[in-house]
């Protein structure tokens, strides 16, 4: 694997993007939105890339993502939306409250305006089966640590991912579903929008994979999901990628020793290249 310095954004957690535009996002209901042409303007290397409008995740009063993973999926609000859905997960913004929100999606639509971007939120997913010992927990009475869980979507298949560390077992689970619609869901009086809940018996497939030490940031690219990882300064970022059509992992990579300390967060493609982005707001094209 080869590494190219790309552009130089914000800092924060992971990002989406959709042809030329990268939306960012924070782990409290902010972000900013990036136009990748201005790469090919820059005169620096690495572009440094102001933002072009900041963005604010809707509802952030009841409930803010935590973004720990962030992605597009496939369906339009409306036909005239120029982005589909996005979908930000909750992760561990309430890990101390009554309700942890353990496994909790937001999805969200995304709307121009004079400012540049808004958000709406339309719809919540939740992993129906987060308490369930020997299948989304470790078998084992160890407690996991981050029992909270990733999400990614592979467009072409439709399929809506869910992964989660298992401290217990010292594996990462994986569990594919269809990706529900956007009329799914009964409304959730808490939140005033449908919340779907994905049961056992929506389950399609799951495997488990190498144990991912802290992850963070998740996409799906030609049926691969890549998944990266790292904690601080104690624990190396890495790159994972993983083949779900296999059950297994095909590719690792420990980043620190590429002269990427810092903490990774951010994972997706532009034009067919893979970018990376950590805490730092260092924005790279990795090459496999």
């Amino acid at each position: 694997m080869n590494l190219r310095f790309f552009a130089s954004i914000g800092g924060g957690q992971d990002g989406a993007i959709r042809e030329d535009t990268l939306f960012r996002f924070g782990s409290r209901g902010g972000g900013y939105v990036y136009n990748l042409k201005d790469v090919e303007k820059s005169r620096l290397s690495p572009a440094i890339l102001e933002h072009a409008s900041k963005i604010a995740l809707d509802a952030a009063e009841i409930i803010v993502p935590h973004c720990n993973s962030v992605c597009f999926g496939t369906e339009f609000a409306s036909p005239e939306d120029e982005f589909p859905l996005l979908y930000c997960n909750v992760y561990n913004n309430y890990a101390k409250s009554e309700d942890p929100l353990l496994g909790m999606t937001c999805v969200y639509r995304i709307l121009k305006n004079e400012d540049g971007f808004a958000t709406k939120l339309v719809q919540l997913i939740q992993i129906g089966f987060t308490e369930k010992k020997g299948l989304w927990l470790s078998a084992g009475a160890e407690k996991d640590t981050r029992p909270y869980g990733n999400v990614t979507i592979d467009c072409e298949s439709g399929h809506f991912y869910a992964f989660v560390m298992r401290d217990g077992d010292q594996n990462t689970r994986y569990f594919s579903f269809a990706l529900p619609k956007l009329c799914e869901g009964e409304i959730d009086p808490r939140f005033g929008v449908p919340r779907v809940v994905l049961c056992e018996d929506r389950i399609l497939d799951f495997f488990d994979a190498p144990y991912h030490n802290y992850i963070q940031g998740a996409c799906c690219h030609g049926g691969l999901i890549y998944s990266v990882e790292g904690f601080g300064k104690k624990i190396h970022p890495a790159i994972r990628i993983i083949d779900p059509a296999e059950k297994k992992e095909i590719f690792y990579r420990d980043l620190h020793d590429m002269q990427l300390p810092a903490e990774a967060e951010l994972i997706d493609f532009h034009r067919g290249n893979c970018l990376y982005g950590d805490a730092r707001g260092n924005l790279i094209r990795l090459d496999f």
